[in-house]
């Protein structure tokens, strides 16, 4: 008998969700940064684990709300926790330990999770960097706020317990059909994919000099006659001055960012691609309705 569901990653930015969404499918389906809420849609991967199929939903970082588009991604987050059959809260161990107590993003999260059904899983992260009398005393202290069902220690960058996480959360899947073929990892088109990737590397070459307010969209995919695809994506900035950070001198950084994304494009299409990427000032557009669907995102009101 087969059995499938829905197991939703949440936590606070930079807990490691993406990290540990990438390391269960064993390809990269969700960006990473150290920048956080680098996450702003939800991502699916799909892993088979026996006669399980778990589809794991990489969700925004979860944090106190100041703009709409943070509205938009904690609804986007407390949304997917809604609809999946597991709720698994990553938390940061060393970042927990270091500040001595659970800190405030953990415990809105912590209160949020009380009031929504289904089974409750406590995945503590970043094992590796923590001694071990410290990692319990964390667990007791997270268990004693929120009686979850099971608790984890890993490391999603090493893989330690990724394997015994993946096979117990499979356990708690509910009878039912698959609902993915076997040999598909993704819920998403490529095109998404491509722009994501694309807007992790602008992240990994301007970290603190580009601010949040970025976006990048894949506007046009065409497979050419010889199995290569010729791609154009444009990039959203806010301000002029973020035009010209992005552009470089003589258009030197947005070469190197092209450079690196067109390579790991190429490596999740696998085939090659052409990259052609255009950089536009929009002011309003953390303001316009189109960005947040392009991006998965519930336009919020108000």
């Amino acid at each position: 008998m087969t059995t499938c569901g829905f197991v939703a990653l949440i936590g606070a930015p930079n807990a490691g969700k993406s990290t540990l969404i990438n390391k269960l499918v064993g390809a990269k389906v969700s960006i990473v940064s150290r920048k956080a809420q680098t996450t702003r849609g939800t991502v699916r991967g799909v892993v088979v684990e026996g006669e399980t199929q778990i589809v794991f939903v990489d969700t925004p970082g979860l944090f106190q709300p100041k703009r709409r588009l943070d509205r938009a991604m904690s609804e986007a987050a407390w949304g997917a926790a809604s609809d999946a059959d597991a709720l698994a809260l990553i938390v940061d161990a060393r970042a927990e330990i270091a500040a001595g107590k659970i800190t405030d993003e953990v415990a809105r999260i912590l209160e949020g999770l009380k009031l929504r059904k289904g089974r409750k899983a406590l995945i503590l992260n970043k094992i590796d960097l923590v001694e071990a009398p410290k990692l319990l005393a964390l667990s007791a202290r997270l268990n004693e706020a929120l009686a979850f069902d099971e608790t984890f220690m890993i490391s999603a960058e090493s893989g330690a317990g990724v394997e015994r996480l993946k096979r117990d959360l499979g356990r708690m899947m509910p009878p039912g059909p698959w609902l993915y073929p076997a040999d598909q990892i993704a819920d998403a088109p490529m095109r998404a994919l491509a722009a994501e990737i694309t807007r992790e590397k602008i992240f990994e070459r301007l970290h603190d000099e580009l601010p949040y307010q970025m976006t990048v969209e894949t506007e046009s995919w065409k497979d050419l006659p010889n199995g290569s695809a010729r791609i154009e994506q444009t990039i959203y900035v806010t301000r002029e001055g973020h035009k010209k950070i992005v552009i470089g001198e003589g258009g030197r950084t947005l070469k190197s960012i092209g450079s690196a994304a067109r390579k790991e494009i190429a490596e999740a299409n696998d085939s090659k691609v052409h990259l052609f990427l255009f950089v536009k000032v929009r002011e309003n557009w953390l303001d316009d309705p189109e960005r947040y669907h392009a991006m998965g995102l519930t336009f919020p009101k108000g």
